[in-house]
């Protein structure tokens, strides 16, 4: 078993690992590896458990592959619920607004996330006919929503996280975009539905109908181009809501026989049917640099464990409602995804912002998309295909017949990443350096385990005081350029390179991409607005933004200053992914239990 770092073990003792009636910890990481891997292969052949279940506790130990959160904490125990990520539906009708709030309350009690789009609701003000009354609208009821997720979430280690997804013809869309500005809502992130439509009737200076979600009648028109300055400007002050581009979320419904999309989980990168569930996974790309290549060899066996590790979830987990499991056995729908793609591009030498980073990020991820869907298609010979294939859109392609109805997805990774030791996602590094408070309250600097390597062998160690203090090594005196560029943090790499390494991964992607495009502290609403238009333009199906300063505490804090945001948990500084917070320091996480 690979070591594991120290903030590793924290994480794992705080969350992760089994403890007795009394509170205490008695499950050391080894066998957590252990009862997972056992667990999981339950739905193998009798004859075949124990070698799966070898295998599987192997890739989880050598930290070349994990599965989502639930299933590292749930596999293996009573009622064990295994999947990271739920949406359901909100229909127009005070018991079916309730009973969507049950359900999500009994999903975050089993460890799992919530997306939900508020678009069929009326619009605050509407006249309600059954009651004479007015409605009060998507916000409103979100904040309902809101205050639930938070007790829920007191009441144990499992935290609720939300999001709330609201067409950009609704007619409350204004007062959506802005809901997240003024306190409350800290359960949910929030994301505006855009069609191509809206891109297309702004940029040639267009009206936008707003429609009433009953009928679709035209309830009042606003400026396209002047909506879209709108949402910008909101994510410019508060980094939110983000952006759904729904068109091309539903060009790659693998089962529009079944419905359409009409929200995505807590961390945007998994669209889902009303009832849908799905089952996430990672593998560690840094685990595959070998002798300055990538070992795509040893990734292909990785990525094929990968998802027969996600297909026997489904078949061994505990789902939380009887919808959930008709239809996430119907579509078995799974999403492998990589991690440390940063660290990845350091021990290779190549700059995150750099033509190079681009083109491998097609070949690695268009490898782990062909090994992915192989290993699906393997499976469905082997098993069967998916119940909802025959219906399916890709056996109406021609399309071979396979295990699983999406494949992939990159999830942002937060605290999956500081169990396995590596950058979160396909994120640049968050920092170079950071404090850890030991239990003796001592200040301890830690830094990438490459950077002194790095400096020593350019005979330039005179400046790891200057880098640790700045937390980055770009413009940084006595740091080499070629090392400062290979060092890349989040706030070092451009607008447009965030955007376009979030395009190069999304064209290999079945599902979305969880990333942050970071935006320095400089930034105007009209850069936020192309980094939207370039998203689009690119073929992303969804954009997070986050302006340096933007929100009333600093989220994004290096080196070692103490100010800005603090971890909740453990008052250190806590790093963005996707809309997700993470704390590099402790594990906590916003969406920890959907990743």
């Amino acid at each position: 078993m690979v070591r594991l770092g120290e903030n590793a073990l924290h994480v794992l003792e705080r969350r992760y690992l089994l403890r007795d009636e009394a509170g205490q910890v008695i499950e050391t990481p080894g066998a957590m590896f252990r009862r997972v891997a056992q667990a999981v292969a339950a739905a193998e052949a009798p004859a075949a458990r124990s070698a799966w279940a070898e295998r599987f506790e192997a890739r989880m130990a050598a930290l070349e592959l994990l599965p989502n959160s639930p299933t590292l904490m749930n596999a293996g125990r009573a009622h064990g619920q295994l999947a990271a990520c739920f949406v359901l539906p909100v229909d127009d009708d005070l018991a079916a607004i309730f009973d969507a709030l049950k359900w999500a309350a009994l999903i975050h009690q089993s460890g799992g996330g919530t997306g939900f789009s508020f678009s069929r609701l009326r619009p605050r003000g509407d006249v309600v006919k059954t009651t004479h009354g007015v409605a009060s609208g998507p916000v409103s009821f979100m904040r309902v929503y809101d205050a639930a997720t938070e007790i829920i979430k007191q009441g144990g280690v499992r935290r609720g996280a939300n999001m709330a997804v609201l067409g950009a013809d609704h007619p409350d869309v204004l007062e959506f975009v802005d809901a997240k500005r003024a306190a409350g809502l800290e359960n949910f992130n929030i994301s505006v539905a855009a069609p191509d439509a809206l891109f297309h009737a702004a940029a040639r200076g267009g009206r936008w109908a707003l429609r009433h979600p009953r009928g679709g009648a035209v309830v009042r028109e606003v400026d396209a181009a002047g909506l879209l300055e709108r949402i910008a400007a909101s994510a410019w002050a508060s980094g939110e809501p983000g952006l759904v581009f729904l068109d091309r979320v539903e060009a790659a419904n693998p089962t529009p026989d079944l419905g359409r999309f009409e929200a995505v989980n807590p961390c945007g990168e998994q669209p889902l049917l009303p009832f849908e569930a799905c089952t996430l996974g990672s593998v560690n790309l840094a685990r595959f640099e070998r002798a300055g290549r990538v070992d795509l060899e040893r990734l292909g066996a990785c990525v094929r464990d990968g998802v027969r590790l996600l297909d026997d979830v489904l078949d061994v987990n505990v789902w939380p409602l009887p919808q959930i499991a008709e239809i996430s056995r119907r579509n078995r729908k799974i999403g492998l995804g990589v991690m440390g793609w940063a660290d990845l591009l350091v021990a290779l030498g190549i700059p995150y912002d750099a033509p190079e980073a681009l083109a491998l990020a097609g070949e690695v991820m268009g490898f782990v998309q062909r090994e992915a869907h192989a290993a699906s298609e393997a499976l469905a010979a082997e098993r069967g295909a998916f119940p909802g294939f025959a219906s399916s859109a890709p056996a109406g392609a021609g399309g071979r017949p396979r295990r699983n109805a999406t494949v992939t997805t990159i999830a942002p990774t937060g605290t999956l990443a500081i169990i396995a030791g590596c950058s979160s996602g396909i994120e640049p590094l968050f920092a170079l350096t950071y404090v850890r408070h030991a239990l003796d309250d001592a200040a301890l600097p830690e830094e990438h385990p490459a950077l002194g390597r790095a400096l020593r062998a350019a005979g330039a160690e005179a400046a790891l005081p200057a880098v640790r203090a700045a937390g980055r090594a770009r413009g940084v005196a006595g740091v080499p350029d070629a090392v400062a560029r290979v060092f890349a943090t989040a706030h070092d790499v451009t607008p447009e390179a965030h955007v376009r390494m979030q395009a190069a991964f999304q064209r290999h992607v079945d599902n979305g991409v969880s990333k942050t495009i970071n935006l320095p502290r400089t930034a105007s609403v009209e850069d936020v607005a192309g980094a939207y238009r370039l998203a689009f333009e690119l073929g992303c199906k969804g954009i997070t933004v986050y302006r340096d300063g933007s929100r009333e505490k600093q989220v994004l804090v290096s080196g070692a200053t103490r100010n800005g945001e603090l971890c909740p948990q453990c008052e250190g500084p806590v790093s963005l992914s996707g809309g997700c917070r993470t704390c590099p320091r402790c594990g906590w996480g916003s969406c920890e239990t959907t990743e």
